[in-house]
């Protein structure tokens, strides 16, 4: 074989080697399949019932990293309520379940939180933007993710809330209260009171909390209020709108007093009631609410989850180490290639270890029913890799090393120079015999 054809041969089969080393790299950003899990979630700050879409996408990483990304939404018009009065910061906090099977054994738990604004009781909370968790990849071969568990606690922020006396649908009131707005001087809380003459009248606070305070006017003249929380009255004396702390009769009025306090309680849901014991005139004025010392997310606003229908699941292919690259190629590069480079192996790519840039993304199953491919084999894409990691500075990046004692593959600079040093010394050997005939002498 020429050396001419030698060097054609060596160059096609490095556009080859370049062209499937370029295609390999770009495949850790395109493979990835995502599948759709609905939960149907009931109890605690779900109430009657909420459905969650979960979009479950797992992915390989830099580093050789599995990171398995949760995108969460609301399915339906139901949404989490707030179970009561909060400042900014109470946190939204879910947490799913991916059970891994196959090369892999064991499980992921993406995790996510979304911090949330004052609240007030059944006001909508807003989702975490998505949950995530990953974990090392220990060896190649096809790894199933499935769906599993979802998880949903809400943590009340620390801190006070002053619920106005106008929130109707915060506060039950019965037997003639009526809603008045007073004027600046009197410095009520947000200008307004609620005010009734009839004796046994009654408003019922229910809220969510550790600490409850009853805020209200003192002032000559006022009737007598029992306190009850949760049904029950915490002290058997009655509070004394109409006289100062210190027992003594009022002379003018004081706004925004705190009448009466509760003592600390279990976080949760209770029930404070004040009543008008006199046919005198009593107000209402707010409320002060307190969440405190809450080191994990109360049991009683966790909401329980259930996976509804089969999802299916994704299986991940990840391939193994490609040949040692000191190793000699056994291939003549003149020889034709006997397989198609397309075609697919009939086993998963095995080895130990992994480099994490690679990735075949197969889903086995959807929540619209997709069937599963029939054969029992893993489907698995081949990838070429290039066996020479850096390529010899003048040489072509044709995937393998230089065969000794035959040079260069790829010697068309060479052949080239030679090339020119041949037709250059032709034309000087021309020359001397064109000058050798015109000087009358010959051979």
């Amino acid at each position: 074989m020429s050396r001419w054809r030698k060097a054609l041969i060596a160059a096609s089969v490095g556009a080859a080697a370049s062209t499937a080393f370029v295609v390999t790299s770009s495949i850790p950003g395109q493979a990835e399949a995502s599948l759709v899990a609905t939960y149907h979630c009931e109890g605690g700050i779900a109430g009657a019932g909420v459905d969650i879409e979960a979009r479950i996408t797992p992915q390989i990483e830099a580093g050789g990293l599995m990171n398995v990304r949760w995108g969460i939404s609301y399915a339906g018009t139901q949404r989490f309520g707030s179970p009561g009065f909060f400042p900014a910061g109470s946190s939204l906090d879910l947490e799913g379940v991916v059970d891994i099977s196959g090369a892999w054994i064991g499980q992921l738990r993406p995790r996510g939180g979304q911090e949330q604004g004052e609240l007030v009781p059944g006001e909508f909370l807003d989702l975490p933007e998505g949950l995530s968790d990953q974990g090392s990849i220990g060896r190649s071969g096809t790894v199933r993710f499935r769906p599993g568990a979802l998880t949903v606690r809400f943590t009340p922020a620390e801190g006070e809330v002053t619920v106005n006396n106008d929130k109707t649908s915060d506060i039950a009131y019965d037997g003639g209260w009526r809603r008045r707005q007073t004027a600046e001087e009197f410095a009520d809380h947000l200008n307004d009171v609620h005010r009734t003459r009839t004796k046994d009248a009654k408003a019922t606070l229910n809220f969510t909390g550790t600490k409850v305070a009853y805020i209200a006017r003192r002032e000559r003249g006022l009737g007598k209020i029992q306190v009850k929380l949760d049904g029950q009255t915490v002290t058997d004396p009655l509070v004394e709108p109409g006289k100062d702390r210190n027992g003594t009769e009022m002379t003018g009025t004081a706004s925004k007093e705190v009448l009466w306090e509760s003592p600390e309680l279990k976080y949760g849901p209770h029930i404070l009631e004040t009543i008008n014991m006199e046919e005198k005139v009593a107000y209402v004025d707010a409320f002060r609410v307190t969440v405190s010392d809450i080191t994990e997310p109360p049991e009683h606003d966790q909401a329980t989850c259930e996976l509804q229908g089969d999802p299916g699941a994704i299986d991940v292919t990840v391939p193994g180490p490609t040949d040692d690259p000191s190793d000699d190629p056994t291939d003549d590069p003149s020889d034709d290639p006997s397989e198609d480079p397309t075609d697919e192996d009939s086993t998963p790519p095995g080895g130990d270890s992994i480099g994490g840039d690679h990735v075949a993304v197969v889903p086995t199953g959807s929540s619209s029913g997709s069937s599963t491919p029939k054969s029992s084999k893993p489907t698995a894409t081949r990838y070429v890799r290039a066996q020479v990691p850096k390529t010899p500075k003048g040489g072509v990046d044709s995937g393998e090393a230089p065969i000794a004692g035959e040079g260069p593959p790829l010697g068309l600079v060479t052949s080239g120079a030679v090339l020119v040093v041949g037709s250059v010394g032709g034309g000087l050997l021309l020359r001397r015999r064109r000058a050798a005939h015109a000087g009358g002498t010959g051979r």
